[in-house]
């Protein structure tokens, strides 16, 4: 007789037991995932405050060297060829940060760095405004330097050659620098934007002319935000504007204000 060996006394797994043991599995990585998703987007939002602090410290040392001046958003905006974040030769090239304003501030390699959130944007129009980041400035109050208009309560442009002295900041710490900005691209997503832009034009104030919102709420709903003093926080969107001009979709875009006044608080500087 052939010799047998001694029966197991742990029998394999019945297929009805698998079953429940791949069920429970995938219970326990339903639940985790969101976990998993919320931390790995609390990260690259403390990477993208760490990247906009930077930015500010570096727009104040240009200050410092500029008389006091902070860095203009668009010199000489006719022309499209000099940003806060860089310059170019033509308007189809992309912006160079190298020679940027705030290049000598930035580091050795002088780069704006990508805001890790920053991740589908889409490519229209040549270049645009590649290379800021994913981050925009405020052009409106901070990078030139406004005058009001006689009789009325809407601005003229004094220059664009500069930023506003750093003094005329008056509420530092609830006037914004800088945020996270994108534009409605032509087709679904959004295309990058350099430029904060408030609720209202400050040229046509008096008309209470909106403007099309950039900034955008891409860390699980809130909007990084630079203020004046230096600091960074996050802002929940509380109001969002589809003018029609432009094709992209503004509101599924992720793009609005944050604040419950409907006026340009944050961004001017009285």
């Amino acid at each position: 007789m052939k010799h047998r060996g001694p029966r197991s006394s742990h029998p394999g797994f019945t297929l009805l037991e698998l079953l429940v043991s791949v069920s429970v599995i995938a219970l326990l990585l339903a639940m985790l995932l969101p976990t998993l998703g919320a931390a790995r987007e609390q990260a690259r939002a403390v990477v993208c405050a760490s990247n906009l602090r930077q930015i500010v410290l570096a727009n104040f040392g240009y200050s410092g060297d500029e008389r006091g001046h902070l860095c203009p958003g668009a010199r000489d905006i006719q022309t499209n060829l000099h940003r806060w974040h860089g310059v170019r030769g033509t308007v189809a090239a992309p912006f160079d940060a190298a020679h940027g304003p705030l290049a000598r501030y930035l580091g050795e390699d002088a780069r704006i760095r990508a805001c890790p959130s920053q991740r589908d944007f889409i490519r229209q129009f040549g270049a645009f405004e590649q290379g800021n980041g994913g981050y925009g400035y405020n052009q409106a109050y901070v990078g030139r330097v406004l005058q009001r208009v006689r009789g009325s309560t809407s601005y003229g442009v004094r220059t664009d050659a500069a930023g506003v002295r750093i003094e005329m900041i008056r509420r530092p710490a609830a006037t914004l620098l800088f945020a996270d900005t994108a534009f409605a691209g032509v087709v679904q997503g959004v295309i990058e934007y350099s430029f904060a832009e408030p609720r209202f034009h400050p040229e046509y104030l008096a008309w209470a002319a909106r403007a099309d919102p950039s900034l955008h709420f891409r860390h699980r709903g809130r909007v990084q935000v630079a203020w004046g003093d230096g600091h960074v926080d996050g802002r929940p969107r509380t109001y969002t504007y589809q003018s029609g001009w432009y094709a992209g979709d503004a509101v599924a875009a992720g793009l609005g204000w944050f604040g419950e006044a409907d006026d340009n608080g944050y961004f001017d500087l009285e």
